[in-house]
């Protein structure tokens, strides 16, 4: 059902590949409602596809890290002054921030300052490190989307209002398939390799994995690696990370998953692509690497025993985490083939990732955003 709405534009913003993909999802939704409203953003080129008003890919211009994205300092104010100008031009009826919390904070404040209202989507991680971030988007959001039903409890307990309706990687995750034990190692093994998304981690993982993938040759001698990689990147970067073309080696570029459902195990970054490994039932090693310093902040700052969400969810060791000086060649090719090659320990990885689903609600998370916002700004007008 289309929405009657005296809304003339909204403006998104997100900063990276995951909030790309969720956010441009949030506007395929505000389009089926209210068609009439002119969507502006800033993000990636799934954001662009659906934006009536492209301002800027930042997605490609992405940083992660602390030291890192100091290092883009000025390409970042250059941005915010163009996103102020255009608050003060185009004064949208509404913003929306994905993620990304080290600029969008700024974006938040902007608009903020300019009495827009602020609807913060995917709130970021503030559970894990910097809790303080909590405190500001309470201050200046209108309401905040979280995505896992335990985040509530941190925005509310400071006056927040926030609204757990569900994760949306339900909205467009397939349903798993049956991943059965398989004690032949000389079997073609489908190896997947997800090395991340920004530059600085595709520089760091791919090589890394690749050594590891041959390595694991050694003991499943028929495996195949198959890289999944964002339509950000080139074929051509990717074979300069591991020495040139290899016929063992494949670049996967997919939107729906298919390929990826079909892996015997993942070597994976840790990010969100660990909880689509997670709902699509795939064994799996995470793996991080960081620059040293970053490292070193990284460990006085974070709050919480893990990295990957699968075993943040679950409150265990579901998948084995390998990070800095352990994110090896041959620790992850070990672990790799032990879980490959005992069916006890496969069947409890399967096993425990199965329970992942049920906990992040129901699909159409999407649909509901749009509808609480459109609802919301139209009740205040």
């Amino acid at each position: 059902m289309q929405t009657e709405t005296k809304i003339t534009r909204i403006f998104f913003c997100a900063g990276d590949v995951s909030g790309d993909i969720h956010a441009s999802n949030l506007m395929k939704e505000f389009k089926k409602l209210a068609p009439q409203v002119r969507l502006d953003a800033i993000g990636g080129q799934r954001m662009k596809a659906q934006s009536d008003n492209f301002l800027c890919d930042m997605v490609a211009k992405g940083a992660s890290g602390f030291v890192e994205p100091l290092k883009k300092i000025f390409t970042w104010l250059d941005l915010l002054n163009m996103i102020k100008d255009y608050f003060d031009q185009q004064k949208p009826s509404c913003v929306i921030l994905t993620d990304f919390f080290g600029f969008n904070s700024r974006v938040m404040k902007a608009a903020y300052e300019r009495k827009i209202p602020v609807y913060y989507y995917v709130c970021p991680q503030v559970w894990a490190s910097r809790r303080y971030r909590a405190k500001k988007i309470v201050k200046m959001a209108k309401k905040m989307f979280v995505i896992f039903p335990f985040e509530k409890k941190v925005y509310t307990s400071l006056g927040g209002d926030a609204m757990f309706l569900g994760n949306p990687l339900l909205d467009y995750m397939p349903e798993p398939k049956t991943k059965t034990f398989n004690n032949d190692t000389k079997a073609k093994i489908k190896i997947g390799m997800m090395p991340g998304s920004r530059p600085q981690e595709i520089q760091k993982h791919t090589k890394l994995f690749w050594q590891a993938f041959l390595e694991i040759k050694k003991t499943l001698p028929n495996a195949k690696a198959y890289l999944f990689a964002v339509p950000e990147v080139s074929d051509e970067t990717l074979f300069n990370c591991i020495g040139g073309k290899n016929k063992d080696f494949n670049i996967v570029r997919e939107n729906d998953y298919k390929k990826r459902s079909t892996m015997d195990f993942v070597i994976t970054c840790s990010g969100t692509a660990t909880l689509e490994n997670a709902l699509l039932g795939l064994p799996m090693v995470v793996v991080y690497k960081l620059s040293w310093i970053t490292y070193w902040i990284a460990r006085m700052i974070i709050q919480v025993p893990y990295i990957s969400l699968v075993n943040i969810l679950r409150r265990q060791s579901v998948v084995k985490e390998l990070i800095q000086q352990d994110a090896n060649s041959l620790a992850i090719a070990k672990e790799t083939c032990s879980v490959l090659t005992n069916e006890k320990k496969f069947n409890a990885m399967i096993k425990n990732m199965a329970t992942i689903r049920e906990m992040l609600g129901m699909p159409g998370v999407a649909k509901r955003t749009a509808e609480v916002i459109l609802g919301d700004i139209l009740h205040s007008k």
